[in-house]
Order: structure tokens, then C-alpha cells, then sequence
């Protein structure tokens, strides 16, 4: 029996969502930028993908920019609005995906940018306070932080940082890729400038997302070459990475209640499994908190043993799937920066468990033994 626990890496594509896909890999091939019937069909699809999405995230649709991915959105709308808008100073933190701490460190590096980097508290959360001190300090900045961390789980109170990006004129910036298609985002509600999402982590597919940018924030373009995405992206459109990715957000929206609370109750059941069968065990971050950490993601923080260093691998030999940080860099030999950054002297092992809908209770068991197997405890 294998057990997929790694969702936060990516998800399994949903069946309805290839269902989606499928006449546009195989029937309606047109380029959509061409004028004859066949471009005009497909051109009409993708502009329909891009009407539900932005009906469901409460936006315009000439807000909803298609990339291919999280790491281009982050990309482009940090390098973007720091050319468009002349933003001098970037406030950030280190525990950020290596889309935005790279991005923002490169164009410090160039000269472009100054960055300011945000205090977090012994749980990894952003420190409030020192972010209005810092945007006091730095007003009209580019301020950029995650809605939820990858690896360790922790839920930023994304409203209240952009009531404060509003009163110092900073334009807001959220990696929502961990977050998009597993919470509601009402934009009208919300003051942030620019959000980005990844098909592949709401179980559509790989190669497809959108940047959300505000029509009365609008950017430069990242990408030359075309007049494809209203001007905003060059090259021919991932048809059907568009269709699937719109397909995908509308089942995540329709399934929202049941999926939260089925995979809330797996995460309960490992939490509780694990703390009765491993002695000492704990969890980085607030990941063990329900109410303030991403319903998909446990951080496991596993007793010192020499063992750890080969969890993952022998994790895999038994059959469970999981990850040791984020799966952007799981081919590296560093270890994780965001457990880095909270943990630095720690000599305890991590894996990060991540939960779908697809996810059984006993998956929850069999991956909770394995474990304690390898930690050489009794189940």
C-alpha cells in the first residue's frame, strides 16, 4: 500500500478536471490568438475559464492574468510593481517560498531595492507590531508575505496586513499559492494588490496558474513577446492547463465545506496518533493549531536521533510520501530555511505531512506506524 502525504507539493489531478481538459488536447486545438473559427472557439474557452475564476474570487476578469505557475506570478508582480511604481524598499521575511526571498534578494543585489525584514515570534508567525513599525519607517514600500507558509502551515492575518498597507500606501503583495482553491478569498474585501495561485496544488494541472492584480494597481509586464493576456503576458496560452485550472478552482469552491472538514479531521487524527505513540514528538510552527495554521499541512518535529537524516528515504521505502520542507528545493542538500530560520540549532527531524481530499483515516494509521517504526517506538 502506498500513501500519498505530500499535497502541499502537489495534488492528483481531479478526474472531472481532465474531463475538463480533454476535448481541448485533442479536438479544439486552435490558437487562440488566431482570427479564423478554430482560434475563436478556444479563445472563448479561455475567456470563459477566466470569468468563473474571477466570479468566484470576486474580482474583474481583466484582473486574472494566466501564468504558469506561483513562482512566475510572485516573480512578476514583485519585479513589476518595483518598476512600475519606483518602490524603493521591499519588507519581506525569511521564511518566505524562494519565488519571493530569491525575487527580492536578487533585485536588492542589483541595487534596485533596499529590504527591510519583517520579525517573527517563536511560532513563526509575522510579528504585527514590527511590521507597522517598519511600514511607518518605509511608507509607499512593497510589503510581500505569504497567506499561509508551505512548510510550516502558519495562516497570516491577510486582512489586517492589508488594512495597513492601505495606511501607509505600500502596495501589497501575497503568495496565496497554498491557500487558493482551500479558502474563500472575497478580493473586494481584501486591500491587497496582487495574489498568485498554482492549478496543480487544488488537484488541477501542473503548468497553469494566474496572478490577481488590481485594476487600479496595474503593472508593467514580466513577459515580452506577444499581445497575449491583454497585453500582460507574450506567448501562445496553456489551453488546457487554462480550462483545467478554472475547472479545478470551481470544484474546490463547490467542495469547499466537506473537503475542509474531511481533511481537518485527518490532520486531528495524526496530530492526536502521533503524540500517543512517539514520546516527545511536537510540531514546527503552529501547524498542530486548527485555527491558526492551513488545514492541509502538519510539520512533524521528531525527538533527536541519528536516524533522522534518512527519515524521508525510509519513509519512501515503507510507502508513505511525504517531505522534509519545500518540494521547490526537495533535490537540494540544504535543508529546509524555514526551519532553518525558526530552528537554528535544533537537531531534530521534520516531515511535513499534507493531507487532500483523497486521503483516507487509515492512510493517516498506516503513515503514523511507519513513523513510529522508524523512530524505533511500539505502536
Amino acid at each position: 500500500m502506498r500513501v500519498y502525504l505530500d499535497n502541499a507539493a502537489t495534488t492528483p489531478l481531479d478526474p472531472e478536471v481532465f474531463e475538463a481538459m480533454k476535448p481541448f488536447m485533442l479536438e479544439d486545438f486552435g490558437n487562440p490568438s488566431s482570427t479564423h473559427s478554430h482560434g475563436r472557439k478556444v479563445r472563448a474557452a479561455i475567456e470563459s475559464a477566466r470569468k468563473k475564476i474571477a466570479e468566484l474570487l470576486n474580482c474583474t476578469a481583466g484582473e486574472i492574468i494566466f501564468t504558469s505557475g506561483g513562482t512566475e506570478a510572485d516573480n512578476a508582480i514583485i519585479t513589476s510593481s518595483i518598476q512600475s511604481y519606483g518602490l524603493k524598499t521591499v519588507i519581506s521575511s525569511h521564511i518566505e517560498h524562494h519565488a519571493v526571498e530569491n525575487t527580492v534578494e536578487t533585485l536588492a543585489k542589483r541595487g534596485l531595492v533596499n529590504i527591510k525584514w519583517v520579525n517573527l515570534d517563536e511560532k513563526g508567525h509575522v510579528d504585527l507590531n514590527h511590521l507597522e513599525s517598519l511600514l511607518k519607517e518605509n511608507p509607499q514600500s512593497l510589503v510581500s508575505l505569504m497567506h499561509a507558509n508551505n512548510e510550516i502551515g502558519n495562516v497570516l492575518d491577510i486582512e489586517r496586513v492589508g488594512a495597513m498597507c492601505k495606511n501607509y500606501q505600500a502596495y501589497f503583495h501575497s503568495d496565496t499559492v497554498q491557500t487558493v482553491g482551500h479558502y474563500v478569498h472575497d478580493l473586494s474585501k481584501i486591500n491587497v494588490h496582487g495574489i498568485t495561485a498554482a492549478a496543480h496544488k487544488f488537484h488541477g494541472p501542473k503548468g497553469a496558474g494566474f496572478m490577481f492584480i488590481r485594476k487600479d494597481k496595474k503593472i508593467a509586464p514580466f513577459v515580452y513577446g506577444g499581445a497575449q493576456e491583454r497585453n500582460m503576458r507574450g506567448g501562445t496560452e496553456n489551453v488546457y492547463g487554462i480550462i483545467g485550472l478554472a475547472k479545478a478552482l470551481e470544484i474546490a469552491y463547490r467542495e469547499m465545506a466537506d473537503h475542509k472538514k474531511h481533511i481537518e479531521e485527518l490532520k486531528i487524527r495524526m496530530v492526536h496518533k502521533l503524540k500517543a505513540t512517539i514520546p516527545g514528538v511536537s510540531f514546527h510552527g503552529d501547524s498542530d493549531n486548527i485555527e491558526r495554521s492551513l488545514y492541509t499541512v502538519l510539520n512533524v518535529c521528531l525527538p533527536e536521533s541519528e536516524e533522522n537524516d534518512m527519515i524521508l528515504f525510509n519513509l519512501d521505502l515503507q510507502g508513505i510520501s511525504a517531505s522534509g520542507g519545500s518540494a521547490c528545493s526537495s533535490g537540494a542538500t540544504q535543508g529546509s530555511h524555514v526551519l532553518g530560520t525558526l530552528y537554528p540549532d535544533s537537531k531534530r527531524g521534520a516531515v511535513r505531512f499534507s493531507f487532500s481530499k483523497y486521503n483516507k483515516p487509515e492512510e493517516v494509521d498506516v503513515a503514523v506506524k511507519a513513523l513510529a517504526d522508524l523512530c524505533k517506538i511500539p505502536a
